[in-house]
């Protein structure tokens, strides 16, 4: 019987993990097969079943693993002794980058995040709106502290949220600028119209 192979130092179960990104990420998690995921990783369906107990368990890790690493980043910035705007910049730098070097991980947290039972699917949902309530409290602060343009702080956050989630049309587009530029032009247009 064949043994799941390890790379760059990864678990079997962080291998599963990973090969169960780009599962989902291809066809969905609804439509893929634990047989599917056997195939991908090189083993029998019924070895998968010595490291992970189910499909959804793959998709917990994934969802809250991803959580922790964006829980992680705003941590960081929120310690930060630096302009709020600054702040504001750092945290679109680093969504930008998910969107571009961890896309297929970030489609399927936000595409299927919903398949999650419960209570993991309420625990995912609140902080999903934690998160987001975290970056508007910074937007508020610079807002109070004259950096950022009197607005209205929830809708700046589902603005630039939902124009990086907008990368998902450059990962298709056949003519597209490179990644840097991407990153450059997307900060110049959200970031200028915060900035007083």
């Amino acid at each position: 019987m064949a043994k799941i192979k390890s790379s760059k130092n990864a678990t079997k179960k962080e291998t599963i993990v990973e090969k169960a990104s780009k599962l989902f990420f291809e066809k969905g998690f609804s439509a893929s097969s634990m047989r599917d995921l056997a195939e991908r990783v090189g083993v029998e369906a019924a070895s998968l079943y010595n490291h992970i107990r189910s499909k959804e368990e793959l998709l917990q890790e994934i969802c809250f693993k991803a959580a922790q690493h964006y829980t992680e980043n705003i941590d960081a910035i929120e310690r930060e002794d630096s302009p709020f705007i600054q702040k504001i910049e750092k945290i679109l730098r680093f969504h930008i980058d998910q969107m571009i070097n961890n896309y297929e991980v970030v489609q399927v947290v936000d595409r299927d995040w919903k398949h999650l039972s419960e209570p993991h699917l309420t625990n995912y949902h609140n902080e999903r709106r934690a998160y987001r309530k975290r970056i508007t409290a910074i937007v508020e602060e610079g807002i109070r502290r004259g950096e950022v343009k009197d607005i209205d702080a929830p809708t700046a956050v589902l603005i630039m949220l939902h124009a990086v989630s907008g990368i998902e049309s450059w990962h298709r587009s056949v003519q597209k600028i490179s990644a840097k530029d991407l990153e450059e032009n997307i900060l110049l247009i959200l970031l200028k119209g915060l900035g007083k």
